[in-house]
């Protein structure tokens, strides 16, 4: 069956790729994976934001992408030697921090794409996506931090475990096995979705075998990270069943 995650909303998929972040004139004073990038996909037509999450010196389970504030923020502390307070300070005139919680209690009809950075973070994020399984997809280049949090979310009491997409290993047995016209159906066992670039490293896997495999075990296939409306529309056209992008606004013309 499909999952709740992927039902009842409109194909191709878009995801906002935390979120919506639009420069003007050099300047970018929304951060991304903050509240107001949020809510400038969800105006934009978003139905999924595909975001990130880490947790802090106090232990809670924040939207954000990188090890360290550096690329952001120009600070170089890790996000998980700082308290909440002081983050909720350094983002409160750049977008709003968003805790999980709060991004699920915030965006009531948006679906979350949620990439689990650490192991740390795992449990924690299990905790509070169980009352939320059904609009969220846990996924992580790590297999074993994704399995620990859809572990956690079912030990959290939820009725349903989360939507998921494979990591790193899962991809890459999926690509192997597809090229060589071998079952996968082990490999994608539990898994939803892959989400893929294009290529790696001068390797493509965003191929037609991979897609007739993937499709054959009821999974889909979202290319990552796009951001030209003509590779959009090749890609749908050539069987993405979904694009995450920076650009959902433009994604959402391109496609719908």
């Amino acid at each position: 069956m499909t999952h709740p995650f992927l039902s009842g909303s409109r194909r191709p998929r878009i995801f906002a790729h935390r979120g919506l972040v639009v420069s003007e004139g050099g300047q970018t004073t929304v951060w991304e994976n903050t509240a107001a990038a949020f809510a400038a996909a969800h105006a934009a037509g978003a139905e999924y934001i595909e975001t990130d999450c880490r947790v802090t010196a106090d232990g809670d389970v924040v939207l954000f992408h990188d090890e360290t504030l550096q690329r952001v923020a120009g600070d170089p502390r890790a996000v998980s030697s700082v308290r909440t307070r002081e983050l909720e300070r350094l983002f409160s005139g750049h977008g709003g921090l968003l805790a999980v919680a709060d991004a699920l209690d915030a965006f009531p009809d948006t679906r979350f794409n949620i990439d689990v950075k650490t192991a740390e973070a795992s449990v924690p994020l299990g905790a509070v996506l169980a009352p939320h399984a059904d609009r969220v997809l846990v996924t992580s280049f790590s297999d074993r931090n994704r399995l620990a949090a859809l572990r956690a979310t079912v030990d959290a009491g939820a009725e349903i475990r989360p939507a998921t997409s494979g990591g790193r290993s899962v991809i890459a047995r999926l690509r192997a096995l597809s090229a060589a016209r071998l079952s996968p159906a082990r490999a994608l066992r539990d898994v939803d979705a892959v989400q893929i670039p294009e290529a790696h490293r001068g390797i493509r896997l965003f191929t037609p075998s991979l897609l007739r495999a993937a499709r054959r075990h009821g999974v889909e296939v979202h290319v990552w990270t796009i951001n030209d409306p003509n590779d959009m529309m090749r890609l749908v056209a050539d069987g993405a069943d979904g694009i995450v992008t920076d650009r959902a606004d433009v994604a959402v013309d391109a496609l719908s």
